[in-house]
């Protein structure tokens, strides 16, 4: 093993030095920062467009209770003819026109509402429009059965169930979102950079095999030394990539949000501002149990176990990745094989999404934590929720020995498959190359 250092050495200056590598580096953050730079400014852009919809009341009962919804005016044409109406609001290119026709009761009135246009507007504008008729044509309903509206209106009861634990302390409704949101942003961070760098290692097996430099390099090492220093080499360099990648990115992001006024979420900082000042009590609490909410999180237990799911999960499919390389010529051959490892990371995610957040503590998301394929991603989702340490210890020795058997596993694969040339090998020549 004296030799693995200079392994680790050798292959994270090869990365690092590598061109693509370079431009990746520094131009990657560049695009995406731009992306979201133009994707806020078009969404600014569409939100600055005004739409305008002329509305004909015949029954003079709803006109007045539209003014703007979702940032479209709304414009009264009652007094106009429902055809002459249509040509000039083709004429005016207007939105569309809003259409209540005169009817007998409420009940056919809610019948007979029609809105005319080219385009029709989302479900949230649609679904507000809506609730407008439906609250008017309510209180019309309670009219005509001389109902009284003060009574009724005093009778409604809204039920806010506080939640608390056993000892106690409250806890907010949108607790579980949190510890979802948390967990899933691991996961899927996780995941992404097993897919990156797992085909970076697949990648440079490949091209050392193909150049024939593995010949000299496998006389003087072993195949197993070699496999794990390009493991650990690509690992470093991809992490290094990752830490660049967030400096610039945060740089640009602030750079931009300073210097050329685009902001990443209007509506949202609107939202929170909005929130924080309104004096009533219950706005308040919900807020102080959403950040103790967040503060209650295992912070320090999510960041350490993520670390060591992190490096486990990634040593364990990029032995995989390299195994893969070594047996095929060129990265085409390679898509036979690449199920082993894109089923288990796609069926994991899910598991995550979807087990996890219904039950984290159920039989399907303890059973996918100690599947050591599966276990990176769906306990770091399950971490948020609360895991007893006998199981995070039982699911990273689980890990720890898997990386053992499947490095050990690759290596032989490694050792037999970096020397074969013009063949394209099957799963059951694999299993061939394993006794050799």
């Amino acid at each position: 093993m004296s030799k693995l250092p200079l392994i680790i050495e050798r292959e994270f200056i090869a990365r690092v030095r590598n061109r693509t590598f370079v431009i990746m580096t520094f131009v990657s953050p560049l695009v995406i920062v731009g992306a979201i730079a133009v994707i806020s400014w078009l969404s600014q852009v569409n939100k600055d467009e005004t739409k305008k919809i002329a509305i004909v009341d015949e029954t003079g009962l709803f006109a007045k209770d539209f003014d703007v919804i979702n940032g479209i005016t709304f414009v009264d044409y009652s007094a106009v003819p429902i055809e002459i109406a249509k040509d000039t609001v083709i004429s005016n290119e207007l939105y569309g026109l809003l259409y209540v026709p005169k009817k007998s009761n409420a009940k056919n009135i809610a019948n007979s509402i029609q809105l005319f246009a080219d385009e029709s507007p989302d479900f949230r504008t649609l679904r507000s429009i809506e609730k407008v008729f439906e609250e008017k044509l309510t209180e019309q309903n309670y009219k005509d059965f001389q109902l009284d509206i003060s009574a009724i209106n005093q009778a409604k009861t809204e039920v806010d169930i506080q939640i608390q634990d056993f000892s106690g302390e409250k806890t907010s409704k949108i607790a579980n979102l949190v510890k979802m949101a948390f967990g899933g942003i691991a996961g899927y961070l996780l995941l992404m950079f097993v897919v990156i760098y797992g085909n970076m290692v697949m990648r440079s097996v490949i091209e050392e095999k193909t150049n024939r430099i593995i010949e000299i390099i496998i006389s003087s090492v072993k195949p197993f030394q070699l496999l794990l220093g390009k493991i650990i080499g690509t690992t470093l360099a991809g992490i290094s990539q990752f830490i660049i990648w967030v400096i610039i990115g945060g740089l640009l992001l602030v750079g931009i949000q300073y210097f050329l006024g685009i902001e990443a979420q209007p509506d949202t900082l609107e939202q929170v501002s909005e929130i924080a000042n309104q004096t009533g009590e219950g706005q308040q609490e919900k807020i102080k149990l959403i950040v103790q909410d967040i503060l209650k999180l295992p912070l320090v237990a999510l960041v350490v176990l993520f670390f060591l799911y992190f490096i486990g999960g990634y040593f364990l499919y990029s032995a995989i990745y390299a195994a893969i390389g070594a047996a095929v010529d060129s990265e085409t051959d390679s898509q036979q094989f690449m199920p082993i490892v894109v089923v288990p990371l796609v069926l994991s995610f899910y598991v995550g999404a979807f087990s996890v957040v219904e039950n984290p503590h159920g039989i399907v998301s303890n059973i996918f934590s100690y599947i050591p394929l599966t276990s990176p991603i769906v306990m770091l989702m399950r971490v948020p929720f609360g895991v007893s340490w006998w199981e995070v210890t039982l699911s990273l020795s689980i890990l720890v020995l898997s990386i053992i058997g499947v490095v050990w596993l690759a290596a032989k694969i490694y050792r037999v498959g970096i020397l074969m040339y013009g063949k394209k090998p099957s799963y059951k020549e694999l299993a061939k190359w394993l006794k050799y």
